[in-house]
């Protein structure tokens, strides 16, 4: 693998760490850096093969608390609810995402105006919901209700369209359904380990007959930048969504995605 190869699988396997886990949408970014800087990955499975890096990061972090959660399933009904819950709400995604693969890696991901748009007006969504969300009513997000997860795991199947956000589509659904902003956040982290190892798998079945040497070299790379900076977000992120909720990452969108449509209506 070039050393310019190298450096660019390593500067976006760490946007990727950044903004998994916030309300930007990390696939959005990682498809228009990689159309600007040039970068092409054989069935586009570079981008979704790194998330296992902030997959890592996540299970790094929360791994006590999760190994708690599963050791108490067999004896406290709570533990239970929760498991269930998270996998309520990553049924949508199996069934929405496995239906629509093809169409979502071959026409969605191969869109970079369609990106920027939804950069745009999800960043107009975001601003919107932190101001209007009504009082919080859940401050757990272990405990929320399993038709609220199911809601919410139905939400999230928006960002298959590159640009809107699989967390950011999250966290507005379990703020408009009553979620404190941190709940909101949590919840998010939650939902995504299933949801991001499954379309990991998915994906590595796909398309693996398109993996060679250089590929994985590349992932490898990126994978390796994407858990360590996923490892700083999400911890600062929590305390951040607590303490100022999410209007920055709403103007962040908003900003990029403008700059991003009008270089590629440009010609870039």
């Amino acid at each position: 693998m070039e050393t310019h190869t190298t450096l660019i699988a390593a500067f976006l396997g760490l946007i990727e760490g950044l903004t998994e886990f916030i309300p930007v949408s990390s696939t959005g970014h990682l498809l228009l850096a990689g159309h600007f800087l040039g970068f092409e990955s054989a069935g586009k499975t570079f981008e979704v093969v790194i998330q296992l890096g902030a997959v890592l990061a996540l299970l790094t972090i929360y791994f006590g608390k999760l190994w708690q959660v599963f050791r108490d399933a067999p004896r406290d009904p709570a533990a239970r609810r929760f498991i269930l819950s998270v996998l309520v709400a990553f049924l949508p995604a199996v069934f929405i995402g496995v239906l629509a693969h093809d169409f979502i890696k071959n026409v969605l991901f191969e869109t970079p105006r369609l990106i920027a748009v939804m950069l745009v007006l999800g960043g107009v969504v975001l601003l919107f919901v932190d101001k209007i969300a009504p009082e919080p009513r859940h401050d757990d997000a272990t405990a929320f209700p399993v038709k609220m997860s199911l809601i919410i795991g139905f939400v999230q199947c928006l960002a298959m369209i590159p640009g809107v956000s699989r967390s950011g589509a999250t966290i507005v659904g379990a703020l408009m359904l009553g979620a404190s902003k941190r709940a909101a956040a949590e919840f998010s982290f939650f939902l995504s380990l299933p949801t991001m190892a499954g379309a990991f798998a998915y994906d590595i079945y796909k398309n693996r007959d398109l993996l060679d040497a250089g590929a994985v070299n590349e992932i490898v790379v990126g994978l390796i930048c994407a858990f360590i900076s996923a490892v700083f977000v999400v911890k600062w992120l929590l305390g951040f969504v607590s303490r100022h909720g999410y209007g920055l990452f709403g103007w962040w969108r908003i900003i990029v995605g403008s700059v991003a449509f009008v270089a590629l209506s440009m010609g870039f």
